[in-house]
């Protein structure tokens, strides 16, 4: 008959002489020591199977079945009494992950050269592309100036206007809003390509890589003039390549090299060239519609103003950027220090719902980190997982803060998406368990869970493993530091299989997730996750 033990009891080196025959809870009575599929699904394990680490991430070559790694110390975990959370190892009879549909080379094209955030950049700049020619062709013929200069900066501002709003907070909320509308009862092909919504990001690009190719058109076409001697303003001309430089900048910065090896400086080109280039454009307005009400027979300068479309952009344009900062304030917070890698933040000072995050810092015009809350179970407050991922973070927990600045609303987050879908498999790592906690708590969804992490219980406390085991009874929670890191690709697609879902969300960092996403979408399996593109 089989030995059965308490997880408060349980040590890497008794589990690892018992076999690990099965996954047990407090309240386990009885288990089988099959690896089954009917037994996975019912929380029993395997012997430990894990994938030896590596620098490189290589998304194709994630066919290859974990092997066992021996001698790994043991740790203990306590728990209380009524706790019913498990350690879980990944089965070791997992079928081989099929092969990847397509050729090698379509498959790369289709699902990372040419994704939908590519296909959105593209189709807004192809679109901005054609204007820009047919306004080219039509006034070719025109002398001495060419296309109307206030056709140009029309259509700069309106890409920067668009490019503006697809980021802003309650644009972004909007937009879940309706997609989340979106019946179960439609056909999954429909439900998953909405659900790529988020990558909202590749219109913003589109929007600024266009708006920056029509203000060259115009900068050409204003120093032609200036040097044909039909247009003799040169405080104009030096603005214009003053913003030409900045809008240059901004999209150079944007680049995402440039942006993942120094995220604090694309953040500053971002905000103060972009404030600077607002503020000039509105110096570059007036100038030219003054020169313009000196021409013999036009009208007074505030007519000529009030009439130009791009005034009115500008406007907008003005009002979106200074929305977030209105609602700049100081709030209290309560910091709960987990352990010497994570502090929980808490918060009091609203009600929040399921899938928001908010951006919080210590100085508002230096640096925002971004993070997803948990609201209370009363809805009376929320908080905030922050892991030990840089400086910054490292601080928070070393020396916990009793305020932070906040600014605009909580935004919307990916997996908000989920709820399209009748059934999901959740992959996370870390304290990528925060951003699904805020998704489960306030709203229940039908998922299973694999959560993988370094001594999960020490590391985040009881409230956070409880909650995981609240949401999915059968969740997987991996201490890593005990049974070494597993095959994510194959151990997804093997709970995908398992449980009958119907899409995969993975929260975790940039090379896991997108090797898990690339891992299940390569294979058909509709697949989900953040893209880092701001």
């Amino acid at each position: 008959m089989e030995q059965h033990f308490q997880p408060e009891l349980l040590s890497t080196a008794r589990a690892t002489a018992m076999g690990y025959p099965t996954e047990r809870t407090l309240h386990s009575e009885s288990a089988r020591s099959s690896s089954s599929s009917e037994d996975l699904e019912k929380g029993a394990v395997a012997t430990n199977s894990v994938q030896q680490e590596s620098e490189a991430i290589d998304f194709e070559n994630s066919d290859v079945m974990p092997v066992r790694r021996e001698g790994h110390k043991s740790t203990e975990y306590s728990s209380s009494a009524n706790a019913a959370w498990r350690i879980s190892v990944p089965p070791q009879d997992m079928s081989n992950l099929p092969h990847k549909r397509d050729r090698r080379i379509w498959r790369r094209l289709r699902h990372k050269l040419v994704n939908v955030y590519q296909r959105l950049f593209s189709v807004v700049f192809i679109a901005n592309m054609i204007a820009l020619i047919v306004l080219l062709v039509k006034f070719r013929n025109a002398r001495p100036s060419g296309p109307p200069l206030s056709d140009i900066a029309t259509a700069a501002s309106a890409n920067i206007l668009c490019a503006i709003l697809i980021r802003q907070e309650n644009v972004i909320n909007s937009l879940y809003w309706f997609f989340c509308l979106t019946p179960t009862s439609w056909p999954l092909r429909i439900r998953r390509t909405i659900a790529k919504f988020y990558h909202f990001g590749g219109v913003h690009s589109g929007c600024g890589v266009s708006a920056v190719t029509w203000f060259i058109l115009f900068t050409a076409l204003i120093t032609r003039n200036y040097v044909l001697g039909d247009f003799n303003e040169p405080a104009i001309m030096a603005i214009t390549y003053i913003l030409l430089i900045l809008f240059m900048s901004i999209c150079i910065f944007a680049i995402p090299k440039f942006r993942i090896f120094s995220h604090n400086s694309f953040e500053a080109v971002h905000r103060f060239a972009g404030w600077t280039s607002v503020g000039l454009f509105w110096v570059e307005i007036l100038l030219v519609s003054n020169a313009q009400s000196k021409i013999p027979g036009s009208e007074s300068l505030g007519i000529v103003v009030v009439k130009a479309p791009a005034f009115w952009i500008l406007l907008l344009i003005t009002f979106f950027i200074i929305l977030p900062w209105i609602r700049l304030r100081k709030v209290e917070a309560f910091p709960e220090v987990l352990s010497n890698h994570v502090v929980r933040v808490h918060f009091k000072y609203m009600r929040i719902g399921p899938v928001l995050g908010i951006r919080i810092t210590h100085n508002p015009l230096k640096e925002w980190h971004a993070f997803a809350s948990i609201p209370a179970a009363d809805g009376s407050s929320f908080s905030l997982i922050v892991s030990d991922a840089g400086d910054w973070t490292r601080d928070q927990i070393v020396n916990p803060k009793s305020s932070y600045w906040i600014r605009g609303v909580p935004t919307t987050g990916v997996l908000r998406m989920a709820q399209v879908f009748k059934r999901v498999v959740i992959v996370t790592t870390g304290s990528g368990i925060g951003p699904c906690l805020s998704m489960l708590v306030g709203h229940p969804l039908d998922c299973r869970i694999i959560w993988s992490t370094p001594n999960p219980l020490q590391t985040y406390g009881k409230w956070i493993v409880e909650g995981v085991v609240k949401a999915d009874p059968n969740a997987m929670i991996i201490d890593t530091r005990a049974s070494g890191r597993p095959d994510m690709v194959a151990l997804t697609y093997h709970l995908f299989l398992e449980s009958g879902a119907e899409a995969v969300f993975c929260i975790s960092n940039p090379d896991l997730t997108r090797k898990v996403v690339y891992g299940m979408e390569s294979r058909g399996v509709p697949a989900y996750g953040p893209i880092w593109d701001s």
